[in-house]
């Protein structure tokens, strides 16, 4: 098509959107924002986004997916207590509430009524900070063109948190007050009430930081994931194999750490070539095989034993 000429279209996000094409002409508008799932092309031609996700992105939306999963299982386990038989049945159902939740915004983001979504390709970091870029000609009058240049991935997220959100409404409560018999009134709730503050906190995270999350993410994934299994085994008390086997719970938690820390390799690596990148989730059992190994050298009992007896 042919482009006509037009007085520039400054800043890095304003463009002009196609009104009508006559024959191989099209006609533009001023210059300003982008409809909602256009973004503008390298002629400040604003034109609707027509890709699909790539691995990475989806890798990105299933981390963002996750957080809200893993801080309902936190929760549940910590205010379910030892006595109450009630946590598997929650956990069950927080996985139930996020995959459905899951479902539902795929389906409702366009093409409507498909799991497949179209979007913009992420370029760089200021994509995701559009409204800090918008250009001020005479240094008086700024043209607002924040728009959603990496669309769907920034709004996406914050359609599938209240989806969340709803469906805990909506079927926790009435589970938790049927079977959560072991735990007195006021503490049967408090995992529901952990959500109700973490979602806020969550939804606030990825208004303000999205794009650096898109980046950071695999390596966050790595490093929560070692640390909060340190600090696991060693408030557990584990010090050998043997320790990990005498209870399923021990196990379940170590094989969900090894999950998270394939997932974090998965997402650095981008398994772009799978005989260089697969080799590296053979480093995956690596760290908790190293502490089981080097935790009976390091019981603070026995430093201090040693301490005393070389004094």
């Amino acid at each position: 098509a042919a482009v006509d000429i037009q007085p520039a279209c400054l800043g890095l996000y304003c463009g002009r959107t196609v009104l009508s094409v006559n024959g191989s002409v099209e006609i533009y508008g001023d210059c300003g924002v982008c409809p909602r799932g256009q973004r503008t092309d390298d002629n400040k031609i604003c034109r609707e986004c027509v890709g699909s996700p790539d691995r990475y992105d989806w890798l990105y939306l299933g981390f963002m997916a996750m957080l809200p999963l893993v801080l309902h299982w936190f929760f549940i386990e910590w205010y379910s207590g030892k006595k109450s038989s009630s946590a598997l049945l929650q956990h069950i159902t927080a996985l139930f509430e996020c995959s459905i939740a899951a479902i539902v915004t795929l389906l409702v983001s366009d093409p409507i009524g498909s799991l497949h979504i179209r979007s913009c390709k992420v370029k760089k970091l200021s994509d995701w900070y559009t409204m800090l870029y918008n250009p001020s000609p005479d240094y008086i009058t700024t043209v607002h063109c924040t728009q959603e240049a990496v669309y769907p991935l920034y709004t996406i997220v914050f359609i599938y948190y209240a989806f969340c959100l709803v469906l805990m409404m909506l079927l926790r409560p009435l589970l938790v007050k049927k079977i959560a018999c072991g735990l007195g009134k006021s503490d049967r709730f408090k995992s529901i009430y952990a959500a109700l503050y973490f979602f806020p906190v969550l939804t606030v995270l990825q208004a303000v930081g999205g794009g650096l999350l898109y980046y950071a993410f695999p390596y966050i994934m790595l490093v929560l994931s070692l640390v909060t299994l340190a600090v696991y085994m060693s408030a557990s008390e584990v010090e050998s194999f043997k320790d990990l086997l005498i209870r399923k719970k021990r196990l379940v938690v170590l094989f969900s750490h090894w999950l998270l820390h394939a997932y974090g390799i998965i997402s650095i690596s981008k398994l772009d070539k799978l005989e260089q990148d697969l080799p590296l989730l053979a480093l995956v059992p690596a760290p908790a095989l190293f502490y089981l190994l080097t935790a009976k050298y390091t019981e603070p009992s026995r430093i201090l034993s040693e301490g005393g007896n070389g004094h």
